[in-house]
């Protein structure tokens, strides 16, 4: 990755490491066949169990297409991968038998500005938000979270949320990261700034299923192509 692009995710930079907790069992598919009706799920409730009461997802904030779902896999990667799909808004993460598990996400600028495989190095709970200095210039108001100052502790209003996992290519941090989000009406759109955001409910599930050294594959935005293509033709 160039050195412009990785002053793009700057953004995303964090800190705080804690270890997971065993994988919770997949869920069923949410859609009925049959009917076409959708159930709401019941783990989108209010979580009491971490450092900071984790509130409700109200109903209608997420469209149904973006809940957490068991689908047929798209990907054709193998088992344990997890793949980035920022034009459609999905993150799948690969399961035995065909199948994958489904989360909705939000994508900033940062996630449609690189593409590429990579690996999760390590995963953070409740991590510190550090805005790089760029941002800083941009939004002095955000000094008081600068690196010299500690960053933003963790809590509820912190962009990374309850989650973050770290993307390192050859054994270099690219900067992006896959991380919680406290606004529930950021998923499935494109949104102002940060990597790939999920509900913090999505972001504590997956955290619990995907390892450290785990492979990423983030697929390239219609963004990303086009911009290829007219560079191609110059």
């Amino acid at each position: 990755m160039t050195g412009l692009g990785l002053l793009a995710l700057g953004g995303c930079t964090s800190a705080n490491r804690i270890a997971a907790s065993a994988p919770p069992r997949i869920q069923p598919r949410l859609q009925n066949a049959t009917s076409g009706s959708w159930t709401y799920p019941t783990y989108y409730g209010p979580v009491y169990s971490e450092p900071f009461t984790i509130p409700a997802v109200p109903p209608g904030v997420v469209a149904p297409q973006y809940w957490r779902q068991l689908v047929d896999d798209p990907t054709g990667e193998q088992p344990g991968t997890l793949v980035v799909d920022p034009d459609e808004k999905y993150l799948y993460l690969v399961q035995e038998g065909d199948q994958a598990l489904r989360y909705g996400i939000g994508v900033g600028r940062q996630g449609f500005s690189w593409s590429g495989s990579a690996r999760v190095q390590y995963k953070k709970q409740w991590p510190t938000w550090t805005p790089p200095r760029e941002m800083i210039e941009r939004q002095p108001e955000l000094e008081p979270y600068s690196a010299a100052n500690g960053g933003m502790p963790p809590g509820l209003s912190n962009p990374l949320g309850a989650r973050a996992l770290y993307l390192f290519q050859n054994g270099v941090d690219t900067l992006y990261r896959i991380h919680g989000s406290p606004e529930a009406n950021s998923i499935g759109r494109a949104v102002s700034s940060g990597c790939i955001r999920l509900l913090n409910h999505e972001i504590i599930d997956l955290y619990s299923r995907v390892p450290d050294g785990t492979l990423v594959k983030v697929r390239p935005s219609r963004r990303q192509i086009e911009a290829s293509s007219m560079m191609a033709a110059l």
